[in-house]
């Protein structure tokens, strides 16, 4: 079980990211570019997951594109969803207590990845190979 803790050690590790606070939820960026977010369901959400609607804490991540969140709601639907109001953007939210340490890892640097300078995420997966 992952913890907003987890978040912010992986997120901080990575190279010129920073922390901040919008809306009362913790988010992370990279040179001022949003990757990962607290995203708390919101009624809209609710409204449109029904029954179906998770319980507990809700990471939002950027994604590189659609067809990557479509791969990871069908990989794994228990873990990874997505609401209409992200249809259309390259972002994937993820139940944060059923989402297991090395998922998690790979998900905000991916996040990171898809947001970071072309030149910064170059330099760290030629240091990190």
């Amino acid at each position: 079980m992952a913890t907003w803790d987890d978040v912010r050690r992986l997120a901080l590790a990575l190279p010129e990211t920073s922390e901040r606070i919008s809306r009362e939820n913790t988010q992370w960026t990279v040179k001022d570019k949003l990757f990962v977010w607290q995203r708390p369901l919101r009624k809209p959400d609710l409204a449109a997951l029904g029954d179906s609607a998770p319980h507990g804490p809700i990471l939002g991540a950027r994604v590189e594109h659609e067809l990557a969140k479509q791969a990871l709601i069908e990989d794994n639907p228990d873990v990874f969803f997505t609401t209409p109001h992200f249809d259309g953007y390259p972002a994937i939210l993820v139940q944060l207590e059923k989402i297991g340490a090395e998922d998690l890892r790979e998900v905000v640097t991916e996040a990171w990845l898809v947001r970071a300078p072309k030149r910064l995420a170059q330099q760290y997966l030629a240091e990190n190979a």
